[in-house]
């Protein structure tokens, strides 16, 4: 498959982080948002982090949130991203288990600009379970990276699982990566690990 795995990606995490968890910390794996893992050096993956994450996500330094849903984000991580210096990139993009809804192209595209900026990084890409809507965004991702659609599958059914959408893949095998081209270069971290 030719992807790297999140185990040796992991260990080259900022702040103290190896393995998923946080130097001295005895209770790192409960510490991290649900579906936590590195896509690429400086980009995080994850579900909805909460007060008892903040700590983890204190270590990765981060300097943006991309946020995929439409709902307000709460105050109490308002006021962390605040006190951290961290900026909030919002895309309300609605939740659906509907076969025929569509998945806003434009929304998922402007995501990815944030994502492709280097200047937004150390950054993380979460939605609410960190399976469909961000999975869209990575596989997205992984097409600009040249990555061939069945590893796409592959990384976005390993946080989907038995939860898997036809119509998220079929999204992200049709999404239209032509116009994003000419900003990848920018992000040469991501294009090291590509799968031919």
């Amino acid at each position: 498959m030719g992807q790297t795995s999140n185990k040796r990606r992991a260990e080259e995490l900022p702040g103290g982080v190896a393995n998923g968890c946080i130097a001295g910390d005895v209770e790192g794996e409960a510490s991290r948002p649900l579906n936590f893992a590195v896509v690429e050096a400086g980009v995080f993956r994850s579900g909805f982090p909460e007060a008892v994450n903040f700590s983890f996500l204190q270590n990765l330094r981060l300097r943006s949130v991309v946020y995929l849903c439409p709902e307000p984000y709460p105050e109490a991580n308002l006021e962390f991203l605040e006190a951290n210096g961290i900026r909030l990139f919002q895309f309300g993009i609605e939740g659906h288990k509907e076969p025929f809804v569509n998945i806003p192209e434009e929304m998922i595209r402007e995501a990815l600009k944030i994502v492709l900026d280097v200047s937004n990084h150390p950054l993380l890409i979460h939605c609410n379970r960190g399976k469909h809507r961000t999975g869209c965004v990575v596989g997205c991702l992984r097409k600009l990276q040249k990555w061939c659609l069945s590893s796409v599958f592959d990384e976005y059914q390993s946080f989907a699982a038995a939860k898997a959408r036809v119509s998220d893949q079929r999204f992200m095998e049709l999404f239209d990566i032509t116009t994003l081209k000419h900003l990848s270069p920018q992000f040469g971290l991501l294009k090291s690990s590509a799968v031919a």
